[in-house]
């Protein structure tokens, strides 16, 4: 098929794994092994150096694990696709995995078979979930989640939420998208230059877009979230983009800056009340939230980004605040 087009990183700890990769992608003509990697400091700098069309990525690798490597590549290569290969059969651990941004998820138990679909699939821009593997993360897909991703700014926050829309679309899910008018433009273009009908979403009822502003101002009493409201609110809001829901087991997604737009303003405490609240309803309808907030709006021995930290169940781009 002439000169090859599709660059590949092959990312495994032991080299026989590498080598499997390697030999299974001699089956797809225009892929080619560009480089390989044994750690994860490795990892991420061959990623940025090569920027390569796909990623086959281990997770237990020395250093730095691969899920922590996935979120530092999805900012510095956002194009790279990612197929996480891994020998941990964790529901959760997959899940975390794909939040990352990443394609697909294979268990190593099942390269023999369904390593060359996989890698086919994923870059096709398909998902893959390891068939083994598919109905434990199904049957965990109502687990609640409430996520925060510090940003180097602005272009790269717009980045992180239209992989995580695209990514809740493509699995069926509905996604409640609270964003700033500072974001919504550009992140409407990105989506669009990703071949995301935003406008077909919106009208099947799977992109729900609401105003952080609005939202302020029906969730707290002069300034300060009020329990009763929230709870009523957010029960609501979470019902609607219900009917958008495609799959047996999909959710609702949640990428909001409402309580980012409250600090914004300078309430920093209504801010972190308002997470905590948002994380105590969530929990009873299953819904995963990731909160965005630019890294250079905070220092790491800030109470107010400790306590906002303290109020999710995962964090990202930790390292970028100094």
């Amino acid at each position: 098929m002439g000169e090859a087009s599709i660059r590949v990183l092959v990312v495994d700890d032991y080299e026989s794994w590498r080598r499997i990769t390697a030999s299974t992608l001699l089956a797809v003509p225009e892929a080619e092994v560009v480089a390989e990697a044994s750690d994860g400091f490795q990892t991420v700098q061959l990623a940025q150096q090569l920027r390569p069309d796909l990623i086959v990525l281990d997770i237990g690798l020395p250093q730095l694990n691969g899920i922590e490597v996935a979120r530092i590549i999805r900012n510095q290569s956002p194009s790279s696709k990612i197929l996480f290969m891994s020998e941990n059969r964790s529901a959760d651990i997959a899940e975390a995995a794909l939040s990352t941004g990443a394609s697909g998820y294979l268990l190593k138990s099942d390269a023999g078979s369904e390593l060359l679909p996989a890698i086919k699939a994923v870059l096709a821009g398909k998902n893959f979930i390891s068939s083994s593997l598919e109905n434990h993360i199904n049957a965990g897909a109502g687990n609640h989640r409430h996520e925060v991703a510090f940003y180097a700014d602005d272009a790269s926050l717009v980045d992180g939420y239209a992989r995580f829309i695209e990514s809740a679309l493509n699995a069926g899910n509905a996604v409640i998208v609270v964003v700033t008018d500072s974001h919504r433009l550009s992140l409407v273009r990105r989506l669009e230059e990703d071949d995301v009908d935003v406008p077909a979403s919106i009208q099947q009822q799977s992109y729900v877009a609401v105003d952080p502003s609005e939202a302020i101002g029906t969730l707290t009493i002069n300034g300060t979230p009020d329990p009763d409201r929230c709870a009523r609110e957010i029960g609501d809001l979470v019902a609607r983009a219900a009917k958008g829901i495609r799959g047996q087991h999909s959710r609702v997604m949640v990428c909001g800056e409402i309580a980012p737009t409250m600090l914004s303003r300078g309430n920093a405490e209504g801010a972190i009340q308002l997470e905590h609240l948002w994380d105590e309803i969530t929990k009873g309808h299953g819904v995963h939230t990731l909160c965005g907030y630019l890294s250079t709006d905070f220092t790491r021995t800030d109470l107010v980004f400790q306590s906002i930290c303290h109020e999710h169940s995962a964090i990202h781009g930790r390292e970028l605040v100094n």
